[in-house]
């Protein structure tokens, strides 16, 4: 038997490498990351940035309430929509906003 799974081919073994490492999602998630500042507005870029993807959704710092306040109330759906855009509806399903 230990012969058998040591005579797998490469082409077997690599979705399941790429799998057991989330290398799809972290790919996926570096993507979102190096995109955001192209897709929101610089000043907003300044005080925001995404933290991680888990989900369907991705997590944004903000750097106070104020702007949290502001984004959530008034930005919210324009981002989302933005990175809809971009990366389709798929992988982002929805933004958690958060001070820190």
């Amino acid at each position: 038997m230990a012969h058998r799974l040591a005579a797998r081919s490469t082409a077997e073994l690599v979705p399941a490498v790429v799998e057991l490492l989330s290398l799809d999602r972290r790919r996926a998630e570096t993507e979102v990351f190096k995109a955001w500042k192209t897709l929101v507005e610089p000043t907003l870029a300044a005080h925001a940035r995404p933290t991680g993807l888990r989900r369907g959704t991705l997590f944004v710092s903000v750097d106070s309430s104020v702007w949290l306040a502001e984004i959530v109330r008034y930005r919210q759906r324009e981002i989302l929509e933005r990175l809809h855009s971009a990366f389709g509806t798929a992988l982002i399903k929805t933004i958690a906003f958060r001070v820190g």
